[in-house]
């Protein structure tokens, strides 16, 4: 009477962590560097807005944002990026951007193509929810390792000419969960090339594209633009969570090419849950303001520095380029993990948690990841105990 489609899914990424942690005592005071929850200050000046139109809670939300959300992301993405899109044709409001990389699947992925089933593309490690739109639309992911002999981005061009003819959809993410790594203007041309040759779109997810060490990492709708590419080639993910370290406003966008928006659109209007009304006016608010991003960004690079000189000495360790994580090498990640719970009370991520065993090796077997979110005291306390338990 149920579904098999999900039946066979591996256990969630922390419902694992609990499974493998929470029977053993911690070895000190807990300290959580699992998970990618912000813990800066969000700019004050929104709790304002929202009681200021509370009264909008007794309203139901526009279903896409509002035209003052709408042109605030319209005038980010312009500043941010120099592209031009239409605010109201070319943006959709989500409520964080999992909901839109799951419904891009569900709205915009054909059924066949070349008469065989279609496949999605995904990098290895990557964000659970691609899988999950694969499987929802009956389609097969297709996983590309994601390793350091790839520079940590998925080298979707070396798959093989019958995977690539039978792929629909493609997704990305850059800067990268977990590697910390950017995606440059080559790597985008080349992956936008290779989607205009096999006919697939790019789903860009963008999310740390806010939080990066030195420069800002280039869009994937900016250089599909330069291109001249298909508009309906790339769509690209945003968010508040990371960039104003609001992940309970549930705020984010997605932009693209108009009929893929307005697919989206009307799978929404069905099946979506829309922002509520003040969350959506202190978003716009948020897209307009640069102040607390810089602000933010400066914080995590202070903790950049940290973990250099803290772990710099760690082989195989690489200075993250961007996002709030390190990706650290250990001979074992899960019993790295276990180790550190159970001597010091520090909490991080089995990497093979975030990765899926293939053909090869699982790429994330022999990492950890660890999130570098808290306060920067905190995090060095943390961090110095990771690199006196594991590499001392």
């Amino acid at each position: 009477m149920f579904p098999e489609r999900f039946s066979n899914l591996p256990a969630y990424a922390f419902p694992r962590l609990r499974a493998l942690l929470d029977v053993h005592e911690p070895g000190g005071p807990v300290r959580h560097m699992s998970i990618g929850e912000p813990k800066h200050a969000f700019p004050d000046w929104i709790t304002q807005i929202i009681a200021d139109s509370a009264a909008d809670f007794g309203r139901y939300p526009q279903n896409e944002g509002t035209p003052e959300l709408l042109g605030a992301i319209r005038d980010w993405l312009t500043r941010r990026y120099g592209v031009t899109v239409d605010a109201e044709t070319q943006i959709m409001t989500l409520n964080g951007t999992r909901e839109g990389l799951y419904n891009a699947g569900m709205a915009l992925a054909p059924e066949q193509k070349n008469g065989q089933k279609p496949v999605f593309l995904m990098p290895n490690p990557f964000y659970q929810v691609y899988m999950i739109a694969a499987i929802s639309t009956a389609s097969e992911p297709v996983f590309a390792p994601a390793t350091q002999a790839t520079g940590h981005l998925p080298d979707f061009a070396s798959l093989p000419e019958d995977v690539l003819a039978r792929a629909t959809m493609c997704y990305i993410c850059s800067p990268a969960n977990p590697q910390g790594v950017m995606a440059d203007e080559t790597y985008w041309r080349d992956l936008i090339a290779l989607a205009e040759k096999h006919d697939f779109q790019i789903l860009a997810d963008e999310c740390y594209c806010e939080i990066y060490r030195y420069d800002a990492p280039p869009g994937a709708l900016e250089i599909a633009q330069k291109m001249g590419a298909h508009p309906e080639r790339v769509l690209t993910f945003h968010s508040l969570s990371k960039r104003s370290n609001l992940p309970g406003l549930r705020s984010g966008f997605v932009a693209g090419g108009p009929e893929s928006i307005k697919r989206m659109k009307q799978l929404r209007a069905y099946s979506g849950a829309p922002i509520p009304m003040p969350l959506q006016h202190a978003s716009a608010a948020l897209w307009a303001d640069e102040q607390h991003v810089t602000e933010n960004r400066a914080l995590y690079r202070e903790k950049y520095d940290m973990a250099d000189e803290i772990l710099g000495h760690v082989p195989g360790y690489a200075p993250p380029q961007a996002g709030m994580f390190l990706w650290l090498p250990v001979a074992d990640g899960e019993a790295a993990t276990l180790k550190l719970w159970k001597d010091t009370g520090v909490r991080v991520l089995p990497g093979e948690y975030l990765s899926k065993d293939t053909d090869g090796p699982n790429p994330g077997k022999d990492y950890i990841r660890v999130a570098i979110v808290a306060p920067k005291e905190e995090t060095k306390a943390g961090l110095t105990l990771i690199r006196d338990c594991l590499f001392g």
